[in-house]
């Protein structure tokens, strides 16, 4: 290669690269390089094995721009190229609605409240994906809060905790600060004792099925009037484990007439028996109910807005009683229906989940057949591509569905320049080739990136096809990337390598592999384990690359053993 050559091939690099990094905000990528240089040029192909080492210092020195320098030098290259992307900003449309009355407040800030009982089924991706997209819109921040204060029938599972926050980087965000409410029972009960002098709680010891007969037929509950220093002091044995559970409530006096019975007189502490599996808040036995805990949490972390279903309208109003009573402002709120998602025959449900886990039908959270993160995660599906098709769902109060297909086309669009082409045979039967076959296919690495160059394929004796695509005797396919062949009841006859079989006659393209060096396979999908064989190169990629098993789908590579590979199936 010239020097002259070489120069053009660094200036095209160097504005392509610059466009790659201002454009996605970030640093640019010799991948995502490659493609349109070779794209533009196609008198740099024949060098395509040299380019990468050409590119990527110059790659690197635009990685060690500002980001005010890269477009500084963007405009110095190609004027023209900015002003493409500002207009491409300027179309885009912004698909979550305006949060409410952001003008009174100074800084945005959102929380995403899970109950740590189990890692994330796919339904739990929304609320951080649209408040994490919200804290980036207004460029405020979102918190991570965990609401682990029901050690008993929600009971925390101490890997979860690490987990979910994982799950949340998986979707591209990272929180601003992260709470453990089971660490923070010192400042509930200082709030309770306050709301005790304010005369606004009692403690009460009716059993459950008394109190609910008084609260709907409107009436008091006869421990309501008495004085604050005997609630305080009955408060301060519960903290101090002195009743055992059921034996005693603390309650917000609201309006014992109001309306909606739900709102009246409810429960703000209870006690339970059961330790908290943290060994920190194994000690406490006096747990406050979530509606008391996630309303003093809000108004002390400083949330402005709160996005929740709307099934927990009752929520707003009774943590109102609250608030009323401290003085406090009550968040904005945005409620929204439930999200269902489409193509799983296990239902959608951290519990249901757990019990299939435990009862051995699911190998685990990431099962490719639960609907959980995790699962999707290891099918290689990219956590940006959840965090879109959550967002474009909205914050509709009406229950919303989450297509798949959505996410998969999202996840495409991602992986595809990425994904090697691989030739994948599920359950197939051997067949000899003739003699006269070409020994070694070459079919390309990946069709859109000529500079990737060929896979060899060598063919020994027989190659190994899919039962479905075994043609009736006597009738020709083309074995992609070898030539044409008309099966006989004893071996495939070559006939040649005329491509005009395929285009004019109608001779199918089928995938095969050769059958004595192919790689057995197992491919991990939604609807069960298919086992099968992979060409000879599939055996030398490395863990987590997505390939294209070819008219397969895309899978991510998961490990290599002795006896056999394992993919999971992300998508066609």
């Amino acid at each position: 290669m010239d020097d002259e050559l070489r120069e053009q091939i660094e200036r095209e690099a160097e504005l392509h690269a610059l466009v790659n990094a201002v454009k996605h905000e970030s640093e640019a990528d010799v991948g995502a390089v490659m493609g349109p240089l070779m794209g533009e040029n196609p008198d740099f192909r024949q060098h395509g094995d040299e380019i990468p080492g050409i590119i990527g210092p110059v790659v690197s020195r635009v990685n060690g721009l500002s980001v005010e320098e890269r477009r500084e030098r963007l405009v110095e290259l190609d004027p023209e190229w900015v002003e493409e992307l500002e207009s491409e900003d300027e179309g885009e449309e912004q698909v979550l609605p305006d949060l409410p009355n952001t003008d009174d407040y100074d800084e945005i800030r959102m929380r995403c409240a899970p109950n740590p009982n189990g890692p994330w089924h796919i339904g739990h991706a929304r609320m951080p994906a649209v408040i994490g997209t919200y804290a980036d819109l207004y460029d405020g921040e979102f918190i991570v809060r965990f609401d682990d204060t029901d050690p008993e029938t929600k009971r925390p599972l101490l890997s979860a905790y690490d987990e979910i926050l994982e799950e949340v980087e998986y979707l591209g965000f990272e929180p601003a600060e992260v709470y453990r409410a089971s660490d923070r029972l010192e400042i509930y009960y200082d709030h309770a004792r306050d709301l005790i002098e304010k005369d606004a709680a009692y403690t009460c010891s009716c059993s459950g099925e008394e109190f609910s007969n008084l609260k709907n037929s409107g009436e008091a509950c006869p421990h309501r009037d008495k004085d604050k220093e005997t609630t305080l002091s009955e408060f301060e044995a519960m903290v101090e484990g002195e009743y055992s559970s059921g034996e005693k409530v603390l309650r917000v006096k609201t309006d014992i007439e109001h309306k909606n019975p739900a709102l009246r007189d409810w429960v703000a502490f209870r006690i339970i028996d059961t330790p908290h599996p943290r060994e920190d808040a194994a000690e406490y036995r006096c747990w406050p109910m979530l509606d008391f805990q996630s309303g003093v949490d809000d108004h002390l972390t400083g949330v402005t807005h709160i996005i929740r279903g709307i099934d927990l309208q009752d929520s707003a109003k009774r943590q109102q009683f609250v608030y009323d009573y401290f003085d406090w402002e009550y968040p904005e709120v945005i409620h929204w229906g439930h999200v269902q998602v489409d193509e799983y025959d296990v239902k959608m449900s951290t519990s249901t989940i757990s019990e299939l886990i435990e009862g051995g039908e699911l190998d685990g959270w990431d099962d490719p057949r639960a609907p959980t993160i995790p699962s999707v995660q290891r099918r290689g599906i990219r956590g940006a591509a959840l965090t879109e098709s959550m967002v474009e769902l909205g914050t509709s109060t009406t229950n919303v569905d989450l297509a798949m297909s959505t996410v998969y086309s999202k996840n495409r669009d991602l992986i595809d320049d990425d994904a090697n082409r691989f030739f994948f045979v599920r359950d197939g039967e051997s067949l000899p080739v003739s003699e006269d076959a070409p020994d070694a296919a070459h079919p390309p690495v990946h069709p859109e990136h000529e500079d990737r160059g060929t896979r060899d394929i060598a063919v020994e004796d027989a190659v190994m096809l899919e039962l479905d695509d075994l043609p009736a005797e006597g009738e020709r396919v083309w074995l992609k990337g070898l030539g044409c062949f008309r099966y006989t009841a004893d071996e495939l006859d070559y006939t040649g390598d005329d491509i005009d079989a395929v285009r004019e006659e109608g001779v199918d393209v089928i995938h095969w592999v050769p059958a004595e060096t192919a790689v057995p396979t197992r491919l991990r999908t939604m609807h069960g384990d298919q086992t099968g064989h992979a060409e000879p190169g599939f055996a030398t990629t490395d863990v987590d690359d997505m390939v294209q098993f070819e008219r397969v789908g895309f899978a991510r590579v998961d490990r290599h053993e002795q006896e056999e590979s394992v993919a999971y199936f992300a998508h066609e």
